[in-house]
Order: structure tokens, then sequence, then C-alpha cells
């Protein structure tokens, strides 16, 4: 199992009139996350496409338990529980500055040959890149 942290702080126009972080702001931060997480392994969004190979989302779910507010340090542990196949799952776990739970979700990405517009397999680099989280 691999996992990775990320911080990101709420900005004042992601709020809505309650004051809370909007809840359509999480697909963005989950991005980030995910990107980072990836970045950490040594590995680039922008190289896998570059070489061929997007990476969309198949599925998007979430649960919210608490409310973020205007200023709020967020830290999103992501986590990928299996190596990737075709499809890549990762689980996120936003927590605020208290250490409290405010959600939780789950992203499903497809490995896309960009040429074919096809579903593929992982490419071989990713894959050892998560291989010693695995063993």
């Amino acid at each position: 199992m691999y996992k990775s942290t990320t911080q990101i702080r709420v900005r004042y126009s992601e709020t809505d009139q309650m004051g809370y972080c909007y809840y359509g702001n999480y697909a963005a931060y989950f991005e980030v996350a995910r990107v980072d997480s990836l970045r950490q392994l040594g590995l680039s969004y922008k190289a896998m496409e570059d070489s061929g190979i997007a990476l969309p989302v198949l599925e998007y779910q979430i649960k919210y338990f608490k409310p973020a507010f205007y200023d709020d340090l967020i830290t999103i542990e992501t986590t990928i529980e299996e190596l990737p196949k075709a499809r890549i799952h990762f689980l996120y776990k936003s927590y605020n500055s208290k250490n409290e739970l405010i959600n939780e979700a789950k992203t499903t990405l497809v490995f896309v040959n960009k040429i074919s517009a096809k579903p593929c397999i992982a490419p071989e680099y990713f894959i050892k890149s998560l291989e010693k989280y695995f063993k």
C-alpha cells in the first residue's frame, strides 16, 4: 500500500455563503493531491501524457463529515491500496488542522492510449515505481 500527504489551504473564493469550503472544490483538491502523490513517487502526469498515455477519471465518490472553512489548512492523505492494471484507484481522507476527518473520497482512473483512445495497461515504469510498497 502506498500513502502520501498533501496540504491545501482553503481560499476565500472557494467558500460559499455559509463560509464553508464549497463542496465542488474537493474534486480539484483531490486532483492536486493525486498529482502530488505521483510526483512524490518520481512520476509525472505530464511525462506520461507526453508519452501517449492519458489518465481520465472514470468514477468519483465522496462522503462529507465536517466542513472546512476559509484559511483552513487541509491535509489530504492519498492512498493506493493495490497495484494498477488498466485502472487505478485512489482513496483520499481529508483532515482539518485539528486532525478531524472532514471527508473521505475515492476516484477510479483509467489508463488510456491517447492515439487509439482505448484503455491500456499501466506503463511498466509506473508499476515499477509502486511495486516496493506492495511487497
